[in-house]
């Protein structure tokens, strides 16, 4: 079988590290953005990132934790790799060198004072159809779901025929259109949007797709670059990884209130929980020990105060969170 020779004219390749580091304020999920202007974003918001200096940084995640401390004064607690984005033709950045990022999703409590050329953004502004909190999103029922069938009913791009799954079959999967909402399929949510032309990156990108809409709404915040497919590759990262790992309590602070995790796991998840349910869920799977302390500042009766029981990661191979989602 013949393999294309590399052409002179190709690309230089540089590897760059992005982090979407998470933190919950408030109850809701924040991740930390470069203000616009930052290098190489422009006037969209972009998670942080940085060039791997292989001299300088023994490993990739050696290089993440440096420069983003250097950066932000932000020194991370759990960090995990999540995958390397380099499609040719996923931003509009013609000419030099083709990067190839290597993304990360990183969690850390809520950190003190001013950061230099970054902040906090909630991370449902750029994904919001993932958010159910309140419901089933509006912009799912007056938006997205209405264009995507017509998307569906189009004639296949080239090439297309010869998927498994036809449009119909993945709107299914991803959307839950005509099946169930999966929370954790946020990256295929986003890739069918922007396969259908229905982001801003699409047409940003010159996608066709996107050249067949005329005027539509703004669905959800857009970023530089790949970021926000980034961003989505994280949250279903996390929300998966809720299950059957206790990445939750790196979002808490050491001593917290059952309320208190149980309102971070639905800012996650993007769902609520039956309070009781969780409750007894949380102290069957052993993964908390009372403090013999109380919090008054709940506004009403005093409330327990619980810590993270590390033994719990000796004693089960997968101590996670196995919450049933609820929607209303």
């Amino acid at each position: 079988m013949a393999t294309a020779e590399p052409s002179n004219n190709d690309p230089h390749i540089e590897l760059g590290l992005n982090a979407a580091i998470v933190m919950v304020r408030n109850q809701q999920p924040h991740i930390l953005v470069a203000r616009p202007g930052a290098p190489g974003a422009g006037d969209w918001d972009a998670l942080p990132f940085g060039p791997f200096a292989p001299r300088a940084h023994r490993t990739l995640e050696v290089g993440l934790r440096e420069w983003v401390e250097r950066q932000t004064g932000i020194e991370l607690g759990y960090v995990e790799q999540l995958y390397t984005f380099g499609d040719r033709g996923r931003h509009a950045e013609p000419g030099g060198a083709h990067t190839l990022s290597v993304g990360y999703l990183a969690l850390t409590g809520e950190p003190g004072g001013e950061m230099m050329g970054a902040h906090w953004s909630p991370w449902y502004a750029y994904l919001p159809w993932e958010d159910w909190r309140c419901g089933k999103p509006q912009i799912l029922t007056d938006v997205i779901e209405p264009n995507l069938k017509e998307w569906a009913e189009r004639s296949p791009t080239p090439g297309e025929s010869d998927r498994a799954l036809r449009r119909p079959e993945r709107l299914k999967i991803g959307f839950g259109i005509g099946g169930g909402w999966d929370e954790e399929k946020v990256l295929e949510r986003y890739e069918l949007l922007y396969e259908a032309g229905l982001v801003e990156e699409a047409k940003r990108d010159g996608r066709s797709a996107a050249r067949q809409w005329k005027d539509f709404p703004e669905i959800g915040r857009p970023m530089a670059l790949d970021h926000r497919r980034i961003l989505a590759t994280a949250m279903g990262r996390l929300r998966g990884k809720l299950k059957y790992r206790p990445v939750v309590f790196e979002l808490l602070p050491p001593e917290f209130t059952l309320y208190d995790l149980q309102t971070t796991v639905e800012a996650i998840s993007g769902t609520l929980l039956h309070k009781q349910n969780f409750r007894r869920l949380v102290e069957k799977g052993g993964l908390v020990e009372t403090t013999g302390s109380v919090s008054t500042e709940t506004g009403g009766r005093p409330a327990r105060l619980y810590r993270f029981r590390r033994e719990v990661v000796l004693e089960r191979p997968a101590p996670g969170l196995r919450v049933k989602a609820g929607r209303s």
